[in-house]
Order: structure tokens, then sequence, then C-alpha cells
């Protein structure tokens, strides 16, 4: 049944474009026509685009009443949201590797995260209050973006201009956490103000803030103040507030454009122990505390861009970014008697400093069926980070690595369908061997709408600072980084047909097919090395050990007529991993995942209205864990999503009020078998992935003049 449904899903849609279409101008198809930057030479439209690019719209955005990336990537083919509730963190995987793999991006500028730059992103800290679309290119991006874009990439596109010379926009949001709320101190309570100035012609400047203020979810725990010792103390997602600011300001002059962004993110994470221990003092006598902890996270990032011309001919495109993220963890003895801080440690856990600069120069020929472009990239990562030696000695750990990376790349159109694209990195690497990158785009146009596009890659991942230098050693355990690690390497091709029509009835309709493969060797994997000769116990180490491939077939399909607006997508995936240390070897064999998203929306004009629903289904997945003398394979249950909104503009769309639903199907975690059983009592556990349903309202106050 499930394979007539997925059939039936990918090929139904375009025998009803065949069937009805008429003989138009693919370019009157309105909506189809987006403009994208992630990986052009400059803005143009994505039916020009060598690249496969999605978009996620400024509209998506609204419909979702998403504050976070974490909020809007849920719904999207392909990629799965990590969250964990007991650090606050929420990751991305896309085709099964995980946030490593995977490359983010604000208006082109790799993010800093405590642990990296661009990868292992806490999707939870990033704020979509200034965002104008986000885009994503799916595959290998080794040649363009450099390290660690070995399945892709998302880049967010910030607002940089405003249609009107004052424009000042006030936001409140309020939102249930399952059923705990009230205005103080449950649920989710966000807040933002953003003021845009054109000063005349040239000048323009912008500021903002934003609160995200999450109280966490008790579920059966207690809270903070709880006193009895049974494990109930705490919370089940931890509290967390967030401060985000930004600033912009920019100058532009006929085709030379300069732009300085700045953005400030200031959260503050709870973590209350739910182990009550006993103190008796002179003072106060017998109490009950808990041994707490405040992760305290610092984000600064700079970005300084200049575009325009030189010699009246070559396009030039620079950035210069500082950026610095910081996590301080507060050691906190909370009196439960007193209610007091008896103890309070502070200490630097984990940062990452970094200097980094692109540029590009392009348009060398005045004959335009070929472009030329070369470019650099520079990065300075100075990463720290506490480890844990023996006998519980904590050792800090400070290095810096370094790149310089020179890339070429050439568009030619060979025909007017027809577009060539190949590139070429080359990079030198202060810690590991110098790499290499490589890739060709090709994309051909037919008649009635129809767009072929192909591509071949390959990139490679550089080891990042936990798997080089992280370290602990503690009660009979081991685990350790390895220095002596070497970048991994990737090879990927995709191909895609899309087919745009305008159709009989008025319907506007756009189908894509695309196929891909994702060979990933000397992968980086945790594994046994050995048992320690005085003690017997085991001990781990990264280690590059394993291969990954993956093949991906999948379909997007949009229809809009009139007021409606309906998407329908469905992916297959086949993940084949071989995994092995000092014990044992993986099987090689494909495990297979079924996916399907679909969105809807209806606009009322009339009332200026918009009713949006989202949905996403993850099926059954598989997984090899580590058994009883051998890996075993590990089922993980199948979950649905589904999310719905109403928006309703009041006042000439000055007033802005969205009510709606996340998680309606109330899915808090799903199953996942035989994750104990190297410990020869195999057992299930739960995977976390929400709280359970929430409710949100939502006003937002536009003015302009």
């Amino acid at each position: 049944m499930r394979k007539i449904l997925f059939y039936t899903i990918l090929i139904y849609p375009a025998f009803i474009g065949l069937a009805q279409e008429k003989q138009v101008d693919s370019s009157k198809v309105k909506n189809l026509e987006q403009v994208v930057v992630t990986g052009q030479y400059e803005p143009q439209s994505l039916k020009k685009s060598v690249f496969n690019v999605r978009v996620i719209t400024s509209t998506d955005i609204k419909n979702l009443a998403a504050v976070t990336l974490s909020d809007v990537l849920n719904q999207y083919l392909n990629i799965t949201m990590t969250p964990d509730g007991t650090t606050g963190r929420s990751t991305v995987s896309l085709f099964g590797l995980d946030a490593q793999y995977f490359k983010v991006l604000v208006d082109n500028v790799p993010l800093v995260n405590e642990t990296g730059l661009g990868n292992n992103t806490d999707l939870s800290q990033i704020n979509l209050n200034d965002v104008e679309q986000i885009e994503i290119v799916e595959g290998s991006m080794g040649v363009t973006h450099g390290a660690n874009a070995v399945n892709g990439i998302l880049n967010i596109i910030t607002k940089k201009t405003a249609q009107h010379k004052w424009n000042i926009i006030v936001s409140a949001q309020e939102e249930t956490v399952k059923n705990e709320f009230s205005f103080f101190d449950k649920g989710r309570h966000i807040q933002s103000l953003k003021v845009s100035h054109t000063i005349n012609d040239n000048w323009f400047v912008s500021i903002g803030g934003n609160r995200n203020d999450f109280q966490g979810f008790l579920e059966n725990k207690k809270g903070k103040n709880y006193r009895v010792n049974d494990g109930s103390r705490g919370y089940r997602w931890l509290p967390k507030e967030q401060i985000n600011g930004t600033a912009l300001i920019s100058y532009q002059k006929k085709r030379f454009r300069i732009f300085y962004k700045f953005e400030y993110l200031n959260e503050n994470i709870d973590f209350y122990n739910s182990t009550v221990q006993s103190g008796d003092n002179d003072e106060i006598g017998t109490y009950q505390y808990g041994d707490d902890k405040q992760y305290l996270v610092n984000r600064y990032f700079h970005n300084l861009n200049v575009t325009g011309k030189i010699f009246s001919k070559l396009n030039y495109n620079v950035s210069i970014s500082h950026q610095k993220q910081g996590r301080d963890v507060e050691k906190i003895r909370y009196n439960l008697k007193t209610r007091k801080e008896m103890v309070n440690v502070a200490e630097k856990d984990q940062s990452m400093e970094v200097i980094y600069s692109t540029g590009t120069l392009s348009n060398f020929f005045s004959d335009k069926t070929v472009d030329l472009q070369l470019g650099y990239e520079i990065t300075n990562n100075r990463g720290y980070a506490l480890v844990q030696e023996t006998n519980n000695n904590w050792v800090a750990v400070a290095k810096t690595i370094e790149n310089y990376d020179f890339f070429a790349s050439s568009e030619i159109k060979a025909t007017e369908k027809f577009s060539i694209r190949p590139g070429l990195r080359f990079s030198v690497q202060s810690k590991f061997k110098d790499q290499y990158a490589s890739s060709l785009g090709l994309r051909y146009l037919f008649e009635k709408g129809i767009e072929l596009r192909g591509s071949y890659g390959n990139s490679f991942r550089t080891p990042t600072f936990d798997e080089l230098y992280s370290k602990q050693i503690f009660d009979g355990h081991f685990f350790a980084g390895n220095e002596n690690l070497i970048p991994e390497t990737s090879t990927s091709y995709e191909a895609s047909l899309k087919k745009s029509a305008l159709l009989n009835s008025g319907v506007q309709i756009s189908n894509t097919f695309t196929g891909s493969f994702l060979d990933v060797n000397d992968r980086i994997d945790r594994a046994y090395i050995r048992d320690n000769p005085e003690t017997g116990n085991p001990e781990y180490q990264y280690i590059n050990i394993s291969k990954y491939k993956m093949w991906n077939f999948s379909t997007t399909n949009q229809f809009r007529k009139d007021k409606w607006s309906f998407s329908l997508g469905a992916s297959i995936i086949g993940i084949s991993q071989k995994i092995e240390n000092q014990k044992f070897t993986s099987s090689e064999k494909y495990l297979y995942a079924f996916n399907i998203n679909s969105s809807a929306s209806y606009t009322i004009p009339k009332w200026g209205t918009t009713v949006s629903a989202y949905y996403k289904y993850n099926g059954k997945s598989q997984q090899f864990v580590e058994g009883n003398g051998a890996y075993v394979i590990s089922n993980i249950d199948a979950s649905h999503w589904l999310d719905s909104s109403i928006r309703k503009t009041f006042f000439k769309d000055n007033l802005e009020a969205t009510i709606g639903a996340r998680n309606l199907l109330n899915i808090t975690s799903i199953n996942q078998t035989r994750t104990n059983e190297g410990a020869a009592h195999a057992t299930s556990s739960q995977i976390m992935l929400a709280y359970g349903r929430s409710y949100f309202f939502k006003l937002l106050y536009n003015l302009n003049f």
C-alpha cells in the first residue's frame, strides 16, 4: 500500500500536467520565478540557476509564526530536526547525516557556534525576526562554500531595504507548552521590535531586538523548588531565555553597495538536578539542596560586505566577518529551604572565535555566453574547551586551525538552452593535508517549461574541534578525541527534472523529480579501540573507520489557482553504512525510509485573511547500533507533524493577528528498539521529538510613514 501511495504521489501530477496543459510561455507562470542568490554569480531567477534551490519564503515564516529556524524546518523533506530537551539544543540532519555535514550561512557567511563554523549549529539560536527568505541547496557545495558543505547548505537572506522612509514593527506572541501556560512563569513568551529608516536614496539603517522566553516543560516533573529526593525535581524540557539584537547600516549608489551587519545573542539555559541532597551547617541547620547548572551562551556576529564593479567591468563581492560564540557554565548549589543560591562558581566551558573572509570576481568577458568566477576564502578558527583528564582533572585546551582556499568556476552557455558550470577549489590547511573539491553542473531548458539539471561534486569535511581534542575520563569510562584524524572525502551525483505549466483550468503547476547519490569515505566515528591493560575497561576514540552511502528519490509538486496554494512532496531514501571497530563490523545493507510533506493555504482578500496548514510524515526508519557481539538493526517508529494557522490583517494591513497550533497530532516521543543490547539486556528507548500540542497567538503592528 505504501508503494502504491508513493508512486501515485510521484506520477499522477505529471499526467495531469501533460493532459491539460495550455501552450503558454512559462515565464507567465507567476510565483515560480523566485529570485535566489545562493551559489549564483549574481541574483537571478530559479529557472536560470544551474543548482536546485529550495526557497522558504517570508510568507511561510509568517504563516507558521516561526520564531527560530527550528520552528520552520520541521516541515521540509529530507530534513530531520533533533531537539534535546535536556540541553536545550536543536540540530538538523539532511539525508541521515548530522549537522556536521550541512552548512548554515547568514548572507553567504557561515555562522559560528561554540564548537565550529557553519556546522553543528543550534537552530533554536537562529532568530527569524529579520529574514527575507531561506534558501536550501542539496548536494555537494564544496567548490563554492568550502569544507563541510558535503550534503548541502542553508543560506539565510536578511532584509536590507524597506519600502517606506520609516518602518516600525512591534510584535508579541504568547504560546502554550502543551497544557502549561501562564503569562509570566509558564509557556513561551516572545516580544520583538524593529525600526528601519531610509535616510535617502543611498542610505538605509535598521535596528531590532527580540526576546524569546521559554519557561520550560514540567510534564511529570515538579520544578525547581521540589524538596523530595524521588527523581521528580526539575523539568522535562529545560527553561531557556534568549535575547537577540541586530543592527544594519547600508549604502548603495548605482552598482556599488556596502553594508555592515551586527547580530548579538544572549542565551541562558537552566538545569535543575533531579537528585535532592541533604546538608547541615551551624547557621541554618539541616537543609536540602540541588547541585544545579546554568549554561550561559553569548554570540557576536560582525559582517562587512562590499559589492560593485572595478574597471567598469568586473563584478566583485567581498565579505569580512568577525564572530565569537562562547558558553560558560555556572555551577550552583541551590538551597531548597531558603530558596537561595549558596554557591555560584562560573567557568568558561567552550568557545570559538573566527576571523573569516570570502570574495569573488566575475564578469571577465564581454561575450555573455561565457562567465568566469574567481574566489578566495580565508578562515582562522580559535577554539577553546575544558576536557576531563584522569582523577577528575579538568584541563583547558586552546587551538587555532586555519585554511586558505582558492576556487574558480565558469558558467558556459553552450546554447540558449544548455548551460555548463565546472568548478574547482584548492584548500591549504594548517592542520591537515591540503584538500580539493570539484564540481560539474548542467542545465537544459526544453520546450513546454521543462527544465533538466544534473550535477557531480566531490567535497571534504574537516574534523571538528571536539573530534580532535575532546576527552572524558571518569569512573572507568574513556572517551577521547584524536589529533591524527584526517578529513573525510565525499562524492555526490544529482539529477532533476522540473516542469512548470499553466493548465486550462487556470491552475499553475510545478512538478520536480530529483534523484541523488552520496558516497562518504573515511567517515569519522567514535569506536572501541582497546581494553585498558590496567583496569580492563573499554576505551573509545574518534577514528576514521566508517563508510556511508545514500541514494534518494524525491518529488515536490506545487499547485496554485487564484486564492489557493497547495504543495505535496515525497521522498524515499536508502542509507548504507559500514561501521567497524576492533571487535566487529556492521553490514553494508541499505536501510530505507519514506517521507511525505504537504502544505495548503487559502487567502480571502476581502477579509485580509490567510488560512494555512503544514503536514509532514516521517516514515519508520532503521539504523545499526552496537549490540552484544555484533552490530544489530534498531527500528525507529514513524511520526506525523501538523501545524495550522489563521492570519488576518486589520487597519490597511497595519495590524496583523495570527492564531494557530503546532504539533496538532500531539507527538511527544517515538520508540527506538534494541538501544541497550550491548549491555546484554535488549531494551527500547524513547526519542524526544516535542513537548506535545501547543497553541499560539501573535499580534504584530506595522507602522509606515
